[in-house]
């Protein structure tokens, strides 16, 4: 297997001497590298990896075909998806070191936290040198046994050891509980994860690329990566969608609680996004699998969703604002057991394949990223000693 080229043409330094005009800052339309990975039409709604939409991958590809997919540049055939399952088998073991390292953090600590100094320790013993396939596949398949192994942990539950019959998400969530767990359950979990594998140049993605950059190994691109995601504006906001529900309670308290919190200024926790301008197509399909998955509290969300849209179309006319991936994302991962501190972490377990592909591209073709930044500042400042200082 081959990665897949990525052009021979260097990157272009586009960055002007000094900027033409004010801005919001954010880097907001501005093209920082070239991707063949994946593309986010923010106008028409649409998430496209390596030319297929995200729609009919959810629906119908493993986690691990997609991982091929962004890895490789191409959907398996047979052969190669079963090599590839038998080299994510074959990465399912910690290092000791990193065992006991994550026994020595305390049960308080975040599980965002844990999975970030774990796999800082995991690049410190066992991966190094320029990145690699192998090294991908290697994180790739070791992050859930890292989240797993803490969450045992901390409820007094003994490690478990993979079972290589078992998938990415299955394994994943056997790790978690014990127990073989329910079809329902592994298929819910796989959608997400394919859903959240790829997102174009997000804040995350856009920093592995940077660290990638300055010929730093990949463990230390991933930790940086993971720095980011744990923000509320990035990944961190899922399981504050699950405390925004639980606040709101009912389907009668919906109107008043979302009205109050849009005139008080209030956040709305799983609405609005960046890039997307219409409906984000990883909702729409959370959506209907957070239906099947727990009917009951799909009723207050779907309800939620349905009001609060209103609402913001009559209080704040013109903003446009739908729900994101993060919406549903609470539903249905509560559906399948996990804890709310686990939401985002998971998300980390999907981006883990985008993260490394994205990687593996800017290596494949790298400059160095160094963006101008517009200075503000005073310029002509007069020195004065300290002795004369007032």
């Amino acid at each position: 297997m081959t990665i897949p080229d990525t052009g021979n043409t260097p990157q272009k330094d586009n960055a002007p001497n000094s900027p033409a005009k004010p801005n919001k800052g954010g880097l907001e339309g501005i093209v920082a590298a070239t991707t063949a990975i994946s593309k986010v039409d923010g106008t028409a709604g649409r998430l496209v990896y390596r030319g297929y939409d995200i729609h009919d991958l959810a629906q119908t590809c493993s986690f691990e075909e997609v991982a091929h997919l962004l890895w490789f540049g191409h959907l398996p055939n047979q052969k190669e998806l079963s090599d590839l399952h038998q080299k994510f088998v074959a990465q399912r073991s910690l290092p000791e070191v990193i065992l006991q390292t994550i026994r020595e953090l305390p049960s308080t600590t975040e599980p965002m936290d844990v999975l970030r100094t774990a796999v800082s320790a995991l690049g410190a013993v066992s991966i190094s040198g320029k990145p690699t396939i192998d090294q991908a596949i290697a994180v790739t398949a070791r992050f859930p046994l890292i989240l797993a192994a803490f969450n045992r942990l901390r409820n007094g539950e003994k490690i478990l050891e993979s079972r290589a019959e078992l998938g990415h998400a299955a394994n994943y969530l056997y790790l978690l509980t014990g127990e073989v767990p329910k079809e329902e359950h592994v298929k819910g979990l796989n959608s997400y994860l394919v859903l959240l594998a790829d997102h174009g140049m997000n804040a995350s993605t856009f920093t592995a690329r940077i660290v990638a950059s300055t010929e730093s190994d990949i463990v230390s691109s991933l930790v940086a990566a993971l720095g980011a995601l744990k923000g509320p504006l990035h990944g961190g906001a899922p399981s504050k969608v699950q405390d925004m529900l639980r606040s709101i309670g009912t389907v009668e308290n919906a109107d008043p609680w979302i009205r109050d919190a849009i005139t008080h200024g209030g956040r709305l926790m799983g609405f609005g996004h960046r890039v997307y301008k219409t409906a984000d197509p990883r909702a729409e399909e959370l959506r209907e699998m957070a239906q099947v998955a727990d009917p009951e509290d799909f009723k207050l969300a779907h309800h939620v969703e349905k009001t609060a849209i209103a609402l913001l179309d009559e209080l704040k006319p013109g903003r446009r604002l739908y729900t994101n991936v993060e919406f549903y994302s609470a539903a249905l991962m509560k559906s399948i057991g996990l804890s709310g501190d686990l939401f985002t972490p998971t998300f980390a377990v999907s981006r883990c394949a985008g993260w490394t592909a994205h990687i593996l591209e800017q290596v494949n073709n790298n400059r160095l990223i160094r963006p101008e930044a517009e200075y503000t500042g005073p310029l002509n400042e007069t020195f004065v000693p300290l002795a004369d200082r007032a």
